[in-house]
């Protein structure tokens, strides 16, 4: 584990910032005196991280150098990754060959990175290679998000643990905890509601916080809550795709119609889980109907 800092962490509201979707906050609130060089490298990436979460991938690619830190590069990765399908495999190249370099290849924030692209990519054992052996909280973290989406709660159970004993209180630590209780289901999704609802209260409230709400509903049969929640979720980022994919379901459920929030994910976010699906199940319907025709 990472040693404990001997004094306040002064980037720990830049952190909670970033970490409960606050991007915008982030961004303003990055000026911090007086930062040693490690720390202000790290506030750069959580800025830049920011700006990538927001849709701002040129800007990264523009205001990050050749001669930045090696974290940087790595966020830049990030950036191009994202900016357009063209780039992927580029930017994947790069990325194992900065890992490869056994100088820089263990650096925390390169090999959350390099989780972050193959996570993004599918490719969960590969992801696992970089984030598997922690660090950081948030390794620890993007660890459990991978484990969960290959369905293996029962590992992302055991990671949370450590993130517990680590800091029970950490901000990570309370998300992830969320996080799994909302894929265990059953009487663990009051839990999650309880986190996300205390963050509400705690902290600035924001789209991130706004959909942990809205699916715990939907798992409860709230969908009317759900609904409110998903409304005002929009109103904070009009292109969040959760957002707007969280809200195609619940329409689905409420009988209404989602066509307006499916198409505007299809127009921002093509390759959307939920897009996928939908395109997956027209093609199957279209077969179906050939085939009787």
């Amino acid at each position: 584990m990472a040693a404990v800092a001997a004094g306040p962490d002064p980037l720990f509201n830049l952190r909670n910032n970033f970490y409960l979707g606050a991007y915008q906050a982030a961004i303003n609130n990055s000026e911090l005196p007086n930062l040693s060089p490690d720390d202000a490298v790290e506030r750069d990436c959580l800025v830049f991280r920011s700006y990538i979460a927001l849709g701002s991938y040129q800007l990264v690619i523009n205001e990050i150098d050749a001669s930045a830190a090696t974290p940087l590069q790595a966020v830049k990765l990030l950036a191009l990754y994202l900016s357009s399908p063209d780039y992927r495999e580029s930017a994947i190249s790069t990325l194992k060959e900065l890992l490869a370099d056994p100088g820089i290849g263990n650096n925390p924030i390169l090999r959350l990175i390099a989780g972050t692209v193959f996570m993004h990519e599918q490719d969960y054992n590969e992801a696992l290679k970089h984030t598997n052996t922690g660090g950081t909280m948030e390794l620890n973290a993007l660890n459990i998000q991978i484990f969960l989406k290959m369905h293996r709660s029962d590992y992302a159970e055991r990671h949370l643990r450590v993130m517990q004993q680590v800091d029970e209180d950490h901000t990570l630590t309370q998300l992830t905890n969320a996080w799994l209780n909302l894929a265990v289901g059953g009487s663990k999704i009051q839990e999650a509601y309880l986190i996300f609802q205390d963050f509400s209260e705690k902290s600035q409230v924001t789209s991130l916080i706004l959909n942990g709400k809205a699916v715990c509903c939907m798992h409860m049969g709230n969908f009317d809550e759900a609904e409110s929640l998903l409304v005002e979720a929009l109103t904070k980022d009009a292109k969040d795709p959760e957002t707007l994919a969280n809200l195609v379901v619940c329409y689905l459920h409420l009988g209404k119609s989602p066509s307006r929030f499916l198409s505007q994910l299809k127009l921002g976010h093509p390759d959307h889980v939920l897009v996928k699906r939908a395109a997956a199940a027209e093609e199957g319907f279209d077969r179906a109907i050939q085939s009787v025709a």
